[in-house]
């Protein structure tokens, strides 16, 4: 394998939060870059592009649709598009099959396309160690549920056995996530005064915008009752009206209150704070 085989378009100077972000999309370029082009037997650039290449076309509901979920030193997820074609391009390569325009998306391709990000995550995961440490990842065939904090296209070079694109974006958690982080070689060595180094990096992160849930309750249901339901269905939960509600953010509870109702609309009387969320 060649060097061009990996290489990824240039950096652009920018802010800490977006060169985190840019320097983990590019890992996930390179590392894909290089499953394709085992598969290939040539090389298969893959560039990171801030903008939609030529001729994509609006989103369709055939596009498939990959969520990856971070856990470990990063948590949050990362949401991929792939245009019905393209995914079936990729599908054909990885089955050994010849490139066939004309080709009809079936399930055997959606299959060869999820074995392949499984093998790219694997590879991302490696590779992703030496800048900030141990993360699973995991893939999920969903949409995002979530508003991205950051988003942009990885595609193949004019090299490329076929023309490949896919649109990326980070959940505002998983952006949040990288903004808070420093390459190993550029963390403070910790001192009395080791507040102050803290605050700034809590700094960087005033202006995200994360999403927070009200859980109300919970409840196991069985499939066949899940079948049944309807218009005018109840379902009851497992939490009596008086008891305080859940304020989950990013999937962790970090609160609980009583619900209350502010110019007509639901709000949350914090009454008991489970996570400290900054200090003094």
């Amino acid at each position: 394998m060649t060097d061009e085989s990996l290489a990824t378009s240039p950096s652009p100077a920018m802010p800490h939060s977006d060169a985190e972000a840019q320097a983990y999309i590019e890992v996930w370029a390179a590392s894909l870059s290089q499953v394709l082009s085992q598969i290939a037997g040539a090389p298969f650039t893959i560039e990171y592009l801030a903008d939609a290449p030529a001729e994509t076309g609006p989103v369709q509901e055939t596009d498939l649709r990959i969520v990856i979920v971070a856990a470990g030193a990063l948590r949050g997820e990362m949401s991929l598009r792939i245009p019905r074609p393209d995914a079936i391009g990729v599908a054909l390569l990885f089955l050994g099959e010849p490139q066939d325009p004309a080709a009809e998306f079936k399930s055997d391709h959606q299959e060869a396309v999820e074995e392949l990000l499984r093998q790219v995550a694997g590879h991302a995961a490696t590779a992703l160690k030496a800048r900030w440490g141990e993360v699973q990842l995991r893939l999920e065939a969903a949409a995002p549920s979530w508003s991205p904090g950051a988003s942009g296209w990885l595609a193949s070079g004019s090299a490329a056995a076929f023309p490949f694109r896919m649109e990326w974006q980070l959940s505002a958690a998983m952006h949040a996530a990288l903004a808070a982080s420093q390459p190993p070689e550029s963390k403070p060595v910790e001192t009395p005064a080791g507040n102050e180094t803290e605050n700034g990096t809590l700094g960087l992160l005033m202006d995200v915008k994360l999403e927070v849930t009200l859980r109300f309750g919970e409840r196991s249901m069985l499939l066949r009752d899940i079948l049944e339901l309807g218009e005018g269905s109840v379902v009851e939960l497992d939490r009596e009206v008086e008891e305080p509600v859940d304020l989950l953010l990013d999937g962790k509870l970090i609160a609980r209150g009583e619900v209350v109702i502010v110019d007509g609309n639901y709000g949350l009387r914090i009454q008991e704070m489970l996570t400290p969320l900054a200090a003094g």
